[in-house]
């Protein structure tokens, strides 16, 4: 066989000739270039693992965090974002969900890969939380807990309350008799155990095994003069995941305990929301229990019965609505994917807070994705030798002394290789595929147009087959997620002025920004024409429609009453950018709200005042301006200042030339402060469709050029110059800002 040489060697066993290794290296380089652009261009990096640097790490079991409800009744429940709740310490403006996360806890020395199972329990006007956290080291859950004298707007990380070797979650508080009892679920130990406080929130002693039984996510409470326990006994002959339900009674919670008479209560499918979903609450006299939908994945959602027959011999509860709101966003909501988990208490003041969990990717999520990204390559591979064999250019070079059929007629000379040939069903493989090749080449004759067509074809689901599958396997899970500061989330308004000449692209606009994690609101500034109706629009967050007397470009920065957030982001409705770029657009808002941070950049300088694009401020490396097409300004500073009376000759030249309204907010700003007052984000990926509207001022560069230079010189007199401020690229350390 050595003196066939390497090569020859490699032809018979592969089939391959020299021209055919060459046409897939091509073919797989070209692929590979496609999809790296692609995923350069509109592949998200993982928010999830910059999170915490020890914790937070993507499994199977998904990215539970925790969110902060609100409302009048148990079943009136609007998120904290709806509330308006604000916190000017952590930039907070207002505080959005979810409000503890793995980062949360790993960030204070307990490394987290979820949060979830939260329960409450209230001392006054304190509220403690006690949660599931599964440790990113050990990958066991323990209880953790956190305490909030802000009704839960924000949380103190006190550390681990109870730690077994085994798995706990489900950390079910009460208190009976002065004393305060912790009921995790136990059952990694087989029992269902209940511990006491001895120095509360983190001295804890087993009180007793109260059910040698290894139930799940249980609750124990009184009603009509008994106390019961609702669990789901996973491991019980014949019971279904999530579909089972026990219950037990007994005179007092140490027992001794009784099953109910028609025990196991549920056995049957896991849509039915048998397993627990949080503590049972009474509301005006009824008793109501939340219950887990597994239908789609593990913990889809919640599911409200209320409970209208509970004796020791019978029981019968009924479906009620939830009351919550199902999340419009997708995976971009902290909730989109999936809730399976409510603990609602009274408070003093006779407001029902509410704590839930919830994740924006299904159970199991990293490995589908994983399993099609990689079904996709291989798809992609069949595709480049079927292209192949239609070309010729793939061609299977196989001995006819290898086919079954010709075995009798092999020479001498290649019988003494018989040990090293492949088994009798291989080389049939083989040799079909040898005759596939000729038959495909020869069908498809050169230059007609079944061949072009055909290998167009097969070239465009190649391509998108291999998009496809860097998207599943290198994607992260689809989520373009906000940047926590200080560990909080918060929200902006989208606002954006239009006209009719400019509707069709509108919906489009609405329908896309609507998505995105942290928009709260959608204002359209409607500047000229018959204003659309807001049900014309496809949005998941409010749209609110704002109608102008006079077709000004100063009614961009208006003073908006109605407005619920401090930060607004401006952007012009034909610019098209992905959710990402926006959500660290914020991210360095929040951290400088004192500022214009946008995504355009311009430098103004020289002795003569020239206005010019980015090229010209990369090639002077600083800027001093932001364009407000695209950028986050504080309304309440930013409005103020505009429409201040030192502001109104900067305003009358805005109307006068139609242009400069971003411009006059610039220098404003720098008149108004000797430190920094811009600062600037470069887009990944940033389209600006104005010049193929046919409508906007700007169509015509040079002209648009040239009255923005007349505005320079106007408000460097009216204002003073911009000429010595200037803030260089490159200077944050997460290189946003290149």
């Amino acid at each position: 066989m050595r003196r066939w040489g390497w090569w020859r060697m490699c032809n018979y066993y592969m089939g391959l000739s020299c021209s055919s290794l060459r046409f897939l290296v091509v073919s797989g380089i070209v692929l590979v270039t496609i999809s790296s652009v692609y995923a350069w261009l509109f592949l998200s990096p993982d928010v999830h693992k910059g999170l915490s640097y020890n914790g937070c790490q993507v499994d199977d079991e998904g990215s539970w965090s925790i969110g902060v409800f609100y409302g009048d009744s148990p079943f009136a429940l609007k998120p904290i974002e709806s509330m308006n709740v604000w916190n000017n310490e952590s930039s907070a403006w207002p505080v959005a969900n979810p409000v503890v996360t793995c980062a949360s806890v790993s960030n204070v020395g307990f490394p987290s890969n979820f949060v979830a199972d939260p329960f409450l329990y209230v001392q006054e006007n304190t509220l403690f939380l006690f949660f599931e956290t599964k440790n990113s080291i050990t990958m066991q859950g323990d209880i953790a807990v956190a305490r909030s004298t802000d009704k839960g707007a924000t949380w103190q990380q006190l550390g681990i309350a109870l730690d077994e070797d085994w798995h706990l979650s489900y950390p079910y508080i009460f208190n009976y008799n002065g004393q305060i009892y912790l009921m995790p679920e136990s059952s990694g130990k087989g029992e269902l155990r209940l511990y006491r406080a001895e120095n509360f929130p983190f001295e804890w002693t087993l009180e007793k095994v109260i059910l040698e039984r290894p139930l799940v996510d249980s609750v124990l409470f009184m009603h009509d003069g008994k106390y019961w326990i609702f669990g789901s006994a996973t491991r019980g002959i014949g019971s279904k995941h999530n579909g089972h339900l026990e219950i037990w009674y007994s005179s007092s919670p140490l027992g001794p305990w009784k099953q109910h008479r028609k025990n196991p209560s549920y056995d049957t499918n896991f849509r039915v929301g048998a397993r627990n979903g949080g503590r049972p609450v009474v509301y005006n006299g009824s008793l109501y229990r939340f219950g887990q939908d597994s239908g789609e994945t593990y913990g889809r959602r919640l599911r409200v019965f209320r409970i209208d027959k509970l004796t020791p011999d019978e029981f019968k509860e009924v479906e009620v609505p939830s009351g919550l709101e199902e999340q419009s966003k997708g995976r971009n909501a902290w909730n989109g994917a999936r809730h399976h988990h409510l603990d609602v208490q009274q408070l003093s003041s006779g407001d029902w807070v509410g704590i839930m969990d919830g994740d924006r990717v299904p159970s199991g999520d990293p490995t589908y994705r994983i399993l099609l990204g990689w079904t996709s390559v291989l798809a992609v591979i069949a595709l480049v030798m079927l292209m192949g064999m239609f070309i010729g250019a793939v061609k299977c070079n196989i001995p006819l002394s290898w086919c079954p059929q010709s075995m009798e007629k092999r020479n001498d000379a290649f019988a003494q290789d018989k040990s090293t040939l492949h088994s009798s069903k291989l080389r049939k493989l083989y040799c079909r595929l040898n005759r596939m090749s000729s038959y495909l080449h020869g069908k498809m004759k050169p230059n007609t147009l079944i061949r072009k067509v055909v290998l167009a074809l097969i070239s465009v689901v190649a391509i998108a087959l291999m998009c496809s599958g860097v998207q599943y396997i290198y994607g992260g899970n689809g989520a373009q997620e906000p940047y926590p500061l200080n560990g909080h989330y918060s929200q902006f308004t989208l606002l954006t002025m239009t006209f009719e000449a400019r509707l069709w692209n509108l919906k489009a606009y609405i329908w896309h920004y609507s998505r995105c994690s942290s928009v709260r609101e959608i204002v359209v500034v409607w500047n000229r024409g018959t204003p659309p109706n807001v049900s014309d629009f496809k949005s998941a967050v409010p749209v609110r429609i704002r109608v102008e007397e006079q077709n000004s470009l100063n009614n961009r920065f208006k003073m908006d009453s109605l407005m619920k957030t401090r930060a607004v982001l401006e952007l012009d409705d034909d610019i098209l950018m992905k959710c990402n770029d926006l959500e660290r657009g914020f991210q360095v808002w929040r951290e400088h709200p004192d500022r214009i941070v946008g995504f355009y950049p311009r430098l103004v300088d020289g002795d003569v005042l020239k206005y010019q694009g980015e090229k010209h401020a990369r090639s002077h490396k600083g800027y001093n301006m932001i364009l407000t097409g695209a950028a986050f300004i504080d309304s309440e500073l930013a409005f103020n200042m505009y429409w201040s009376e030192k502001a109104k000759a900067g305003r009358e030249a805005v109307d006068k030339y139609f242009n400069c309204e971003d411009v006059l907010l610039n220098y404003l700003y720098a008149n108004a402060s000797a430190l920094d007052t811009v600062e600037y984000v470069r887009p990944a990926l940033a389209f600006d469709t104005s010049k193929l509207s046919g409508v906007a001022i700007s169509k015509d560069t040079q002209s648009h050029y040239k009255v923005r230079s007349n505005c320079l010189e106007k408000f460097e007199a009216m204002y003073g110059s911009l000429r010595n401020r200037k803030s260089h690229f490159n200077r944050r350390i997460d290189g946003w800002d290149k």
